[in-house]
């Protein structure tokens, strides 16, 4: 078996469906452009049709392959300032270490991780620390034959006390795929992922929590009308339907609109549409 997923990425094929083309009461641009010396910058502006409050981010990516380095540089409207310095297959194959730090001027707020990472076939290792705290946080993943076990923990170092425990076992085949989750031993969850063939894509979530007699359940589809275009659509138990449309206009410009409409209160409003511009050069 090839190296198996990080612990947040079980089950990310569903999380998929359910989340990408959509983008509900928010009217986006984003710009992605190259430059001649391998820096990549991302632009991204939104505004949120119902508070009328407009962000926006600028962030720099910069590789150098041959020493394994990557330097990442966010910056956004909220004045927060975020660093990344990564290096990967140097210190040993399939290890990765990071430092990735925070500050924000206004306040003077500072923070920062240091991020490791080990992969290889049939594992995947993760053990993050926040200085803040400060707070371990570790996962490991195991695959064999397509089946898939993970465990999280967190556990604050200040408090002396485990503040994340989470388990997650799963089943992964070439068009099928399944996940199921407990955190902390009273949220738990599951989903089903399908590509019933190149055009149409499936998937289904559960999710219940201890002491609750309600669980939350959703459909969700994906069909690629061609090469060009997708139609996205899902509903969950609370009657809140979502529909989103993809298309490339041309290489490099994609135009996305989605719409949320509450099936219960269809006649009261409430409704939310979105609206997406991608820039790619």
């Amino acid at each position: 078996m090839a190296v198996p997923p990080s612990y947040s990425d079980l089950g990310k094929s569903a999380k998929d469906i359910f989340s990408k083309g959509y983008g509900f009461g928010i009217v986006k641009l984003d710009l992605k452009t190259k430059s001649q010396s391998g820096v990549e910058f991302n632009t991204s502006g939104s505004t949120n049709t119902d508070t009328g409050k407009a962000g926006g981010s600028l962030e720099t990516k910069y590789k150098m392959k041959e020493l394994g380095l990557s330097l990442n540089q966010k910056w956004n409207t909220d004045n927060a300032l975020a660093t990344e310095v990564s290096v990967e297959d140097q210190l040993a194959k399939g290890l990765k270490v990071a430092l990735d730090t925070s500050f924000v001027p206004n306040t003077g707020k500072k923070s920062g991780k240091l991020k490791t990472g080990y992969k290889r076939d049939y594992i995947n290792l993760s053990c993050d620390i926040d200085f803040e705290g400060p707070v371990v946080h570790s996962a490991a993943v195991v695959g064999y034959e397509g089946w898939l076990a993970g465990y999280q923990i967190g556990f604050d170092t200040a408090k002396s006390k485990l503040v994340q425990n989470n388990f997650a076992l799963g089943y992964k085949a070439g068009d099928f795929q399944l996940h199921t989750n407990v955190n902390d031993g009273t949220e738990f969850g599951g989903s089903v992922y399908h590509k019933v063939n190149d055009q149409l894509e499936t998937a289904v979530t559960l999710a219940w929590t201890a002491g609750s007699n309600n669980t939350r359940f959703g459909v969700a589809a994906k069909y690629q009308l061609d090469s060009d275009a997708s139609l996205s659509a899902k509903v969950n138990n609370a009657s809140l339907v979502g529909v989103g449309y993809t298309q490339s206009l041309r290489p490099g410009v994609k135009l996305t609109l989605s719409a949320l409409i509450d099936g219960k209160n269809f006649n009261t409003g409430g409704h939310k549409v979105g609206l997406g511009f991608e820039l790619e050069a």
